[in-house]
């Protein structure tokens, strides 16, 4: 697929996604305890999900008749294809569901497993983050870089605690003492699909998380390599889609944050 052809793609999908965030936001506070489901330790999902994760496929299927499916929530059948769609309907179900304001809907596209389409929508502020292979990234059609940052001394790091997996808690607490004591701060909203788009706009210097699934990232990935940042999982190799931990970092500071997290 062209250039031209992937930004083309990338519009009309952008207004999929914005029609079904719209759907999220005028579900928010209307779902009652009875209607959440607990899918593993800390894993909630509700209609809202489901409901935005069907809106997302239906709509899809229509933009690449043929295209296949790995989404968060399963409402459809679950292929590799020569264009595959990974999608996370509502990454940050638990903010939603509380009513904290940092949740959003993750698109991403594979074609022969490279990541060329990927769009991040966070809802509340109805800020739309896309990108293209070849083609930057961008913030509701505004160019967005990575910081310019070069130290970690300057640098705001976005995080996500494990809350399924505990086995990797000892390292990730030394991780977190070490950038407590040499960075401006650390946060943790629990939304990584945000946190990288963050990433991508400069206004967090870095992103590491522990356990993370394909959905969560996927789209966040392509933003920040086209926004000029690095991605790469703890060791500095390229097993971040599928490997569960990845770190993403504007590229001034990768290699010091790679000293941090490395394994």
């Amino acid at each position: 697929m062209k250039i031209n052809q992937l930004e083309q793609l990338c519009q009309k999908t952008c207004t999929l996604v914005e029609s079904v965030a719209d759907f999220i936001r005028g579900e928010v506070g209307k779902v009652g305890t009875e209607k959440i489901e607990t899918k593993a330790l800390n894993s909630l999902v509700s209609y809202v999900d489901k409901t935005a994760e069907r809106q997302l496929v239906t709509g899809l299927s229509e933009l690449l008749p043929g295209s296949t499916f790995l989404t968060e929530e399963e409402t459809v059948e679950q292929a590799e294809g020569e264009f595959q769609w990974i999608i996370d309907p509502l990454d940050g179900t638990t903010n939603f569901l509380h009513q904290l304001p940092y949740f959003a809907v993750s698109v991403a596209l594979r074609h022969h497993g490279e990541i060329v389409l990927g769009i991040v929508y966070e809802v509340n502020r109805q800020e739309c983050f896309s990108a293209w292979k070849g083609g930057g990234a961008w913030l509701n059609g505004q160019r967005i870089h990575v910081s310019p940052t070069t130290t970690l001394a300057d640098s705001l790091i976005a995080t996500g605690f494990p809350y399924r997996d505990f086995e990797t808690m000892q390292r990730y607490m030394e991780i977190l003492l070490f950038l407590m004591q040499n960075t401006r701060g650390l946060r943790r909203y629990g939304a990584a699909a945000v946190d990288l788009a963050y990433v991508a706009c400069g206004r967090y210097e870095a992103f590491f998380e522990y356990g993370l699934a394909a959905w969560d990232v996927a789209a966040g990935i392509l933003l920040v390599q086209e926004a000029g940042g690095r991605v790469s999982d703890f060791k500095g190799g390229d097993d971040y889609l599928f490997g569960g931990r990845m770190l993403a970092t504007g590229a001034g500071v990768y290699e010091e944050m790679l000293g941090v997290v490395r394994v």
